[in-house]
């Protein structure tokens, strides 16, 4: 369930609402394009902007426009254990095949405090459970012991490993079962870096735009083909650097509102890219053949 390129999916807007209509499609280009999983409602998401409602039906939809043709990965997080164990019980309810669990953030518990709050989930519903380490989002992170220490729990499968730390990545990696338990990139330009130590994969921001490429080289890695992973890594690099030009999801959906495939709107706090930005982010793309350039 847990390799090659799954997509962190953005939340496509439109006058303010959800666009379900949006985002089957977005489903539907996904799988076409061949990509091996999809994670709703994460960072890339905007989680924190939908209501508790919103949230059960955009996972309710991804589920269904899938219709188990690649696993569903639900973000279910939060920084209370019940409503992160009610979204989780929800996500199983629908048929998700696993949940994503961010650190709690804001309240910034201790490594203990960690460890309880993701057993309690583990415990309490028996959906396969994908970590996922960002301390740069929550002001806490998990040391390489604690989730050697969570891997133990039959539901707890995987991290998305997003402190952007080879070395971190490396010291999960030495301390887990490979065979029980998979790291996954959660920076598409650690992708490769984070592979040749043991990852098996990315949750991946770019693949929105661009999944068949995304996927290319997760495969290459997996298939040992390092030095074609290596040219398509060398590649895309300049576009997975772009994905962070401002904060995430602004440059992806800003990127898929200039192919057509997206509003490009936001949900405040989050706020649209700013003129400079986004000048630099349209060159970068039409010198990189994402985009049609003037006149083409």
């Amino acid at each position: 369930m847990f390799k090659g390129a799954l997509t962190a999916l953005v939340t496509p807007f439109k006058d303010g609402r959800v666009d379900y209509d949006r985002l089957i499609k977005n489903v539907e280009y996904q799988i076409a394009e061949g990509i091996d999983g999809l994670v709703p409602v994460g960072t890339t998401g905007e989680s924190p902007t939908l209501s508790h409602d919103e949230h059960d039906k955009v996972i309710e939809a991804v589920v269904e426009a899938a219709a188990g043709r690649v696993p569903v990965v639900a973000g279910t997080g939060s920084n209370a254990t019940d409503e992160a164990l009610r979204l989780t019980q929800h996500a199983k309810e629908v048929g998700a095949d696993a949940s994503l669990q961010v650190n709690p953030y804001y309240n910034k518990p201790t490594q203990e405090g960690l460890y309880r709050h993701f057993m309690a989930i583990a415990d309490a519903v028996d959906l396969p459970m994908v970590l996922y380490n960002i301390p740069g989002r929550c002001g806490v992170g998990m040391i390489p012991a604690t989730v050697a220490r969570l891997a133990t729990h039959r539901n707890i499968v995987a991290v998305k490993e997003a402190t952007g730390s080879l070395d971190m990545a490396s010291e999960i990696a030495a301390l887990c079962d490979p065979d029980k338990f998979t790291i996954l990139s959660g920076d598409d330009s650690l992708t490769l870096p984070l592979m040749s130590v043991g990852a098996k994969g990315v949750v991946s921001v770019l693949s929105n735009l661009l999944p068949a490429k995304v996927k290319a080289l997760a495969d290459a890695a997996l298939t040992g083909n390092i030095a074609q992973a290596r040219k398509l890594h060398l590649q895309l690099f300049p576009i997975f650097k772009s994905m962070s030009i401002e904060t995430n999801p602004i440059p992806i959906k800003t990127a898929m509102q200039l192919a057509g495939m997206d509003t490009g709107e936001l949900r405040l706090p989050m706020c649209a890219m700013g003129e400079v930005n986004h000048a630099k982010l349209e060159t970068l793309l039409k010198e990189q053949g994402v985009l049609q350039p003037v006149g083409g």
